[in-house]
C-alpha cells in the first residue's frame, strides 16, 4: 500500500498550495473554489496517511512485492451480494437527491429519506439469512 499512500499523500499536498495560489488571486472573495481545493487537500492527505497506517499494520501485500506469484493473491477478495436490490433503491435516492438539487428542496428530502432505508435495508439484508428480503 506504499505506492497508494504516496499517490495520495502528492494529491493533498499539491492542493494546498494550488488552493493558497487560487484564493489570492481571487483576493480571497470566492469562497467556494479555494475552500474546495483545501478539502481535496484534507481528503487526499486523510487517505493517504489512513493508507500508510493501514499498510504498516497489515504488511506488504502480494501486489507489492516484486518477487510474487500470481496464486498468492488468489482466494475469497472480500463479501458480495448477488441478489440484493438494495443497491438499486440506494441509486434511485441519490438520483431523487439530485433531482431536488435541480427542481426543489422538498424532493431532496424525500431522496435522503429513501437513502436512509437503503442504507439501513442494505447493511441489514443479511441479519435474517440469506435471501430473507
Amino acid at each position: 500500500m506504499k505506492v497508494e499512500s504516496f499517490i495520495f499523500m502528492i494529491v493533498g499536498t499539491f492542493f494546498i498550495p494550488v488552493a493558497t495560489v487560487y484564493g489570492f488571486m481571487v483576493k480571497w472573495q470566492e469562497p467556494v473554489g479555494f475552500l474546495a481545493c483545501y478539502l481535496c487537500a484534507g481528503l487526499g492527505l486523510m487517505i493517504g496517511i489512513y493508507l500508510r497506517y493501514t499498510g504498516n499494520r497489515v504488511g506488504l501485500r502480494p501486489e507489492d512485492r516484486v518477487d510474487a506469484e500470481v496464486h498468492e493473491g488468489s482466494g475469497e477478495q472480500g463479501h458480495f451480494s448477488p441478489w440484493s436490490w438494495w443497491p438499486l433503491v440506494l441509486g434511485l435516492a441519490a438520483a431523487t437527491g439530485f433531482l431536488g438539487l435541480a427542481a426543489g428542496w422538498w424532493v431532496l428530502f424525500l431522496g435522503a429519506g429513501l437513502a436512509v432505508i437503503a442504507l439501513i435495508g442494505w447493511v441489514y439484508e443479511y441479519s435474517r439469512g440469506d435471501h430473507a428480503h
